[in-house]
């Protein structure tokens, strides 16, 4: 990435996708385009970053740019677990368009504990589909992949040029090299797997001319919990209270700052941050174990707000109206139209589910009440206990301050009222009969439009818990 010079009389030309024109009237606009840095991280929870609200977690770096940016208070992963989200967030397309709605077979756990059976899953996308990286390297930017990948083998059947590190794999077998991971040379012994990343990353993005896109996706905070020692020993001088869990998660949290730092200085160095948009999410809520999730319920592989709320910003030097927070829920699909808009590509031929963000970069607060949708047609087992789920197969809605989900084993509903329930506490399926109505004709509405597929058939596997019968062995 070299400088690109940027005259006072440019600067209106960037502002115009800031303030909400489409693509229409920027067909004609010339000049050069931002870099792009998505950065990913991995199973770190709505609260668990300083800008978020955590007390404990010390990450400067990231609440720097969190502070001069904007943050998306009420952002949402389309769906619970890793592979589904990062296909959506890579295509800017719902689950049931691409067919990845969970990690490995939808069958998961015990035969005889699932009531339906569920839908196929996908656990690749088909290739060319990733429209992120296409239509940016179809707009002549580099791109670049460096770290988990989950969609596949190879990120460059999916309009990556570059890849380091990623492959079909959900977790490293080892943050400290050896790593045994056939897209990543091993390091020294001892090298640590997020350090090495970003090194890898500061190395790519400083390659070529023209602009990039960076798709930084650490592995961290996902498990193994494996700290870097000195950080892990600053974290329990400060946090004699922590659990052994908390303090190496934290100590791999503190670890991803001090690397988003490093990557701030890089582009620094080389005079590029002015011209650089830089994006912080995660894919999904953190693990119960490791986090705490109050007041939201659910965690990790749930469709609660704690198994799908996610933290976000936007940051751009001097582009965006920044240093504000806002509150209208927001989706990772909504990202690919977002970077389009912001980087003057015209996404109007291309299917997309998501609505461009960019007019709440600039003066608006508010987009507009819409639906929110998440499809999961699979079954999702618990991380310790055998016979209970994270998630059955559920399809769920939220539309202004209220969510439904719905069970498809049994017809169920829960009904809950964020604004003043965010810990999904009571449900209101039962008093609210018109709501709960509307929202799930507005559901079945959705799922024509997107061919979302319903499990309905019974499992002649299931064993019912509640008639007494012996627990059979699969």
């Amino acid at each position: 990435m070299k400088r690109r010079s940027f005259t006072m009389s440019l600067l209106p030309v960037l502002l115009m996708p800031v303030m909400g024109l489409g693509p229409s009237a920027q067909e004609d606009v010339d000049g050069p385009r931002p870099n792009v840095v998505l950065i990913m991280l991995d199973d770190v929870g709505w609260n668990d970053l300083g800008f978020t609200g955590n007390a404990h977690h010390r990450t400067p770096n990231i609440d720097r740019l969190a502070g001069d940016g904007v943050v998306f208070s009420t952002t949402y992963a389309n769906a619970p677990n890793c592979a589904p989200s990062r296909a959506c967030l890579m295509t800017g397309q719902y689950s049931p368009r691409h067919g990845v709605y969970t990690v490995g077979t939808s069958k998961r756990g015990r035969s005889h504990n699932r009531r339906i059976i569920p839908v196929e899953n996908r656990r690749s996308l088909e290739p060319s589909t990733a429209q992120l990286p296409i239509m940016l390297r179809d707009a002549g930017y580099r791109t670049v992949h460096v770290g988990k990948w989950h969609l596949g083998d190879d990120p460059l059947e999916q309009g990556f040029q570059v890849n380091i590190g990623g492959n079909k794999a959900g977790h490293p077998k080892s943050y400290f090299s050896p790593y045994t991971n056939g897209n990543l040379t091993d390091g020294t012994d001892g090298e640590y797997l997020t350090d090495r990343l970003t090194t890898e990353a500061i190395r790519s993005i400083s390659e070529g001319d023209g602009p990039v896109l960076l798709y930084l996706s650490f592995y961290s905070a996902h498990t193994p919990l494996q700290p870097r020692n000195d950080i892990l020993e600053s974290v329990t001088k400060v946090r004699s209270d922590a659990s052994p869990v908390h303090a190496k998660y934290q100590a791999m949290i503190e670890c991803i700052d001090q690397n988003v730092g490093r990557v701030l200085d890089a582009l620094e160095e080389q005079d590029a941050l002015d011209d650089t948009i830089i994006i912080l999410t995660s894919d999904n809520g953190a693990l119960g174990a490791t986090s705490s999730l109050d007041p939201m319920a659910g965690s990790k592989g749930m469709l609660y707000e704690g198994g799908i709320r996610v933290p976000m910003f936007v940051y751009w030097k001097d582009r965006i109206n920044g240093s504000r927070t806002v509150d209208e829920p927001v989706m990772h699909l909504d990202l690919v139209p977002t970077i389009a808009e912001l980087c003057r590509i015209d996404v109007e031929s291309r299917s997309l589910d998501g609505r461009s963000l960019a007019p709440l970069l600039g003066s608006k607060q508010e987009l507009g009440e819409r639906e929110l949708h998440w499809h999961f047609p699979a079954y999702l087992e618990a991380s310790a206990k055998k016979g209970t789920w994270r998630a059955t197969p559920c399809g769920v809605i939220r539309k202004g301050r209220y969510k439904l989900i719905e069970s498809f084993e049994d017809g169920s509903m829960q009904l809950f009222d964020l604004q003043v329930d965010p810990g999904e506490q009571r449900n209101l399926a039962g008093t609210m009969p018109e709501v709960r109505q509307d929202l799930l004709d507005r559901m079945n509405r959705w799922r024509d439009r997107v061919g979302a597929e319903v499990p309905r058939q019974p499992n002649p596997e299931y064993v019912d818990p509640n008639a007494g019968a012996k627990e059979s062995i699969d």
